[in-house]
């Protein structure tokens, strides 16, 4: 190709097989092709023989066979469909191939399980296939279907007559929305010709027959990646909680309920069993760390309205009933439905349809042990007769009005045990603050990915318009602009507003439609925004914090009903803004503050009906080089700087369903060189800051900057050089200072309280290995010897290692980091019930570090792991280190699905290569319960951070067999003792939801 380049790079090791073996692939068809037809058969046989024999493969008969089936001895050999089980084919239900009924029927005849995911099922489609599952289920066969209430359109007849039959169905209850659309089939055969349809069929008879209807026919023996996926992807739809077995009996009135067609004025929950999903679980975590840990018993959750906040409340209300003596609730809102609706949730969570009390418009309480009270009815009973120590926990809804008179009289009145806060809003437009009640701390705050990823806010398309105002010369002073240069500028510039209208035109299309909410830098600059866009023919009006409330209601109620089509507003994303309506938000001011910028975003992502999908129009302009961009696209898309860079670079590849974000070619590269500019990434400027600050301490210089200890120690740099570099502390010479800022650099993912207790007590006593009484002290000692010193050899003594480092002016900075790592911890470590061992469940490790709890290695020989599996025989124990994501070149799909999370509990793990069912180490896998061994599990997602640095291991603790498939290797599936943090979780779990 002499007028092209070949761009290439390296074969990651995890690609390895399957690129090269279709190399391989392609090669011997090529060869066998180019053979006579006469001998094609037996010559390309004898080629791919003398292949095997040097591969050590099994060799083909001479004249080759293709196996067509295999049958019980006497038995009849099955119908077989129309196409081959190794060809990948698309069925339309066109007239001159077979119908999808037809061709599923026959699949069923030669499968021994079969699997279904389809979002409707209906009478007219069982009708069709109800012969083939009799015979199929009377054989002996399972067949698993998992279904929705979506739309109302899924049949209880068909799933009464399917279950009946010997059906198991799950369903899943939800007919406002629904993440399942997926319509599939797999058909699991034994001798592992197993095939999946995959389209656009639902389980009905225009589906089947004669709909416009596309799908694929996939095989395992042309398309192992694709089924693995299949498999893996209904296997964890099928733990997930939220797909519920249905039986006829038990549920029908439960389906009726959830498929009528007109809406219901009260959610009705008594037939619901409530479990939280992954990202709640994480909320309920972090609460439980914040109590349990750090003995933190006042805390505010933050997450936008629509996204459970209260089913959080409600569920972590249960546990702490569960653990309290007393366990008195007093839950407070400002309005009777917020109350009716909380109550509801209560209940079900509870499972008690009688549990608590309204406190509301003429509602009183009989027994005042859980009361649902609003604060007005408070109010009128005299807070101060109320007993401060009447209830034990007491929930705040939408805590942003704390500041207020009546609220402020209440919370300085009762002294409950739990204060738990709810708000989408942490920050009020008048100023006052509401972290004074909670330590200064926003204790959970649930990131905007995972609501949008479990589909609880509308998603947005996000476009970054530059505008061609550049603001770099502007006064920027304590975190901001001068808010007056920004009026000057904004209000009165035309070609602005003219740039304005032009994107939403060519974003909107039809702007008469659209209810749009503007954010503006003042009120002269939202008046002149309403004013140009009344004058361009789009209808418009401005409020802001001067506006009466009947005018700022009145331009609601107008931009609700789309007799406007756009309000300008200043500061007024907080509160009285709430239309769910708002199809569009216009960003027309530089918005540094991440929280301020997800509260007016927020502010569109309200679920509505006819409403696919909100309009972000962000305009974009030069920027002070104070300003950082980076802030903002983190909250709204996650992930640290670097990865933000890479997803720019892009084009934002990875993103919640639904969602997109696209920046024109000037506002990209205006964003991409701000974040890579940005403080973290500029050593200068970093000790810049520190030398303005003077000399503080680590954690002042944190928060005074907003970096996070990982900013701190990038680059093989430490505080120290910090210090020394901004000139507040003199030189250090000695030899092993360097290495020993780099190794705490290696240590700051260490969150294990015995860990960080140990180390808090070493560096303050200064301690020698000689006083380590206990084996599991001299661990504790060795593990941190090897956070030191790495597995280089030669290395010193144990002895020799810990006196260096002790005598180091590090040990000062070890023990401020060490604090700060305590400090930020938010996981509950339980302990690991092996001799010794001083491994903590859900703590995170590096490999070294692990080995050396089981004190593995030596100075002279450092402990060694091949292939992430090490048997450890002195305390009877596999050890498996995962890494889900094995390439590190690209995301690869074809490695992904080897080791996952099928659910909290399950995790699916794939053995080495080698290994039989029957070997010694496939026994001792499946007998290890007989034999008292432990087998205990460690993952991490990628081999190395985003940093560049070896990314740890989170322990997820012991497990225990259940079940195989196969061998070399062996696909085995283990059930933890400990379900799976939620965080974690949502990223081991193989599919989304």
């Amino acid at each position: 190709m002499p007028d092209h380049d070949l761009i290439g790079g390296p074969l990651d090791s995890a690609e390895a097989g399957r690129r090269l073996g279709r190399y391989l692939s392609e090669v011997v068809r090529d060869a066998v092709e180019q053979l006579p037809s006469d001998r094609r058969a037996d010559a390309g046989a004898s080629l791919v023989n003398e292949l095997a024999r040097r591969l050590g493969g099994r060799e083909l008969a001479i004249p080759p066979e293709v196996l067509e089936a295999i049958v019980e001895k006497g038995q009849p050999v099955p119908i077989r469909p129309m196409t081959p089980l190794g060809d990948t084919v698309l069925f339309t239900n066109a007239p001159d191939e077979p119908s999808v009924a037809s061709e599923i029927g026959r699949e069923m005849a030669s499968a021994d399980r079969v699997d279904a995911i389809v979002a409707f099922v209906r009478w007219s489609g069982i009708r069709l296939l109800e012969e083939q599952l009799r015979a199929f289920l009377a054989a002996g066969n399972v067949v698993r279907l998992i279904t929705t209430t979506y739309t109302g359109a899924t049949e209880r007849t068909a799933l009464d007559r399917l279950v009946r039959m010997g059906v198991e169905i799950k369903v899943t209850y939800d007919k406002r929305s629904t993440r399942l659309h997926a319509k599939a089939w797999f058909f699991h055969r034994r001798t592992g010709a197993d095939t999946a349809w995959i389209g656009s069929s639902n389980l009905s008879r225009a589906a089947l027959v004669d709909g416009l209807e596309w799908n694929v026919r996939a095989s395992r023996l042309t398309t192992p990646d694709l089924i693995d996926k299949f498999e893996t992807s209904f296997e964890s739809y099928w733990a997930d909680p939220h797909f519920e077995r249905y039986d006829p009996d038990r549920d029908g009135e439960r389906f009726d309920k959830a498929v009528e067609s007109k809406p219901e004025t009260a959610i009705d929950f008594s037939f619901i069993d409530i479990t939280p999903y992954p990202f709640q679980q994480q909320m309920l975590d972090r609460l439980d760390a914040e109590r349990v840990r750090h003995d933190r018993w006042r805390n505010l959750v933050v997450a936008a309205t629509g996204t459970g906040k209260t089913i959080v409340s409600a569920l972590d209300y249960r546990r702490l009933a569960r653990s309290l003596d007393q366990s008195k609730l007093l839950f407070v809102a400002h309005r009777k439905e917020i109350l009716q609706q909380s109550l509801a949730t209560f209940r079900a969570v509870m499972r008690d349809g009688s549990f608590g009390e309204l406190y509301v418009d003429g509602h009183r309480p009989d027994e005042w042990t859980h009361v649902f009270a609003s604060i007005q009815s408070l109010k009128k009973d005299t807070i101060e007769r109320l007993d401060p120590h009447a209830f034990d926990v007491v929930i705040v809804d939408e805590f942003h009005h704390a500041a207020a008179p009546t609220y402020r009289a209440l919370l300085e009145h009762v002294r409950p045990r739990v204060l738990l806060g709810l708000t989408a809003t942490p920050e009020r437009t008048d100023g006052q603050s509401i972290l004074e009640w909670f330590d200064g701390r926003i204790a959970v705050e649930l990131r905007l990915w995972d609501a949008l990823d479990q589909q609880l806010l509308v998603p947005f398309h996000y476009f970054g318009v530059h505008d061609g105002v550049s603001l770099k010369a502007m006064t920027w002073s304590h975190g901001g602009y001068d808010l007056g240069e920004l009026e000057n500028v904004y209000t009165g510039n035309d070609a602005r507003v003219a740039k304005v209208l032009q994107a939403i035109e060519d974003k909107i299309g039809n702007r008469s439609t659209m209810r749009a909410l503007g954010f503006c830098v003042s009120i002269d600059h939202a008046e002149y925004m309403a004013r140009k866009f009344n004058e361009a023919g789009v209808p418009s009006r401005a409020v802001s914090a001067n506006s009466s409330k009947e005018e700022r209601g009145a331009a609601l109620r107008l931009l609700q009903l789309g007799e406007i089509n756009a309000v300008f507003a200043v500061d007024l994303f907080n509160e009285g803004v709430d239309v769910p309506d708002i199809d569009t938000v216009l960003f027309l001011r530089p918005t540094e503050s991440a929280t301020v910028f997800l509260q007016q975003l927020g502010r569109g992502l309200r679920k509505s009906s006819d409403k696919p999908v909100l309009t972000v129009l962000d305009f974009v302009g030069h920027q002070n080089a104070s300003f950082r961009f980076d802030l903002r696209y983190r909250a709204m898309v996650g992930g640290t700087r670097r990865e933000l860079i890479t997803a720019i670079e892009d084009g934002f590849p990875f993103l919640p369903s639904g969602c997109h974000v696209e920046l024109d070619r000037v506002a990209s590269q205006l964003v991409l060189e701000n974040v890579k500019s940005a403080l973290p990434g500029r050593w200068k400027s970093r000790v810049d800051e520190l030398r303005g600050l003077g000399n503080v301490s680590l954690a002042r210089y944190l928060s005074e900057t907003g970096l996070e200890l990982e900013d701190i120690y990038q680059g093989n740099r430490s505080w120290t050089d910090h210090q020394m570099a901004a000139e507040l502390r003199p030189e250090l010479v000695g030899p092993d200072e360097k290495r020993f800022g780099r190794a705490i650099g290696r240590m700051l993912h260490t969150d294990d309280p015995e860990r960080l207790n140990f180390l808090r007590g070493l560096l303050a006593s200064g301690r020698s290995p000689s006083q380590f009484p206990t084996e599991r002290e001299r661990r504790l000692a060795w593990m941190f010897h090897l956070s030191l010193w790495g597995t280089q050899t030669p290395q010193p003594s144990l002895q020799v290692g810990l006196d260096a480092f002790l005598r180091s002016p590090l040990r000062a900075e070890l023990h401020e980091v060490v604090g700060l790592l305590d400090d930020r911890a938010e996981t509950i470590h339980r302990p690991l019930d092996i001799a010794d061992v001083p491994l903590m469940i859900h703590g995170t490790y590096s490999r070294d570090e692990v080995l050396g709890a089981f004190g593995l290695g030596s100075p002279s020989k450092p402990p060694q792991v091949r292939e992430g599996v090490k048997w450890v025989e002195e305390a009877n124990t596999d050890l498996f280190f995962v890494t889900l994501q094995k390439s590190d070149n690209d995301y690869s799909p074809t490695t992904r699905y080897r080791d996952f999370a099928i659910s909290p509990e399950l995790f699916h793990w794939e053995s080495q290569s080698t290994t039989t069912e029957d070997g010694p180490v496939g026994r001792r896998y499946r007998q290890h319960r007989e034999d008292g061994s432990h087998v205990l599990m460690f993952v991490r997602e990628h081999r190395r951070t985003s940093r560049g640095t070896t990314e740890p291991y989170l322990f997820l603790g012991p497990m225990s067999y259940v079940s195989h498939t196969g061998e070399r290797p062996m696909a085995l599936t283990w059930r933890l003792h400990h379900r799976i943090p939620g965080e974690m979780y949502g990223r081991a779990k193989a599919v989304a939801g």
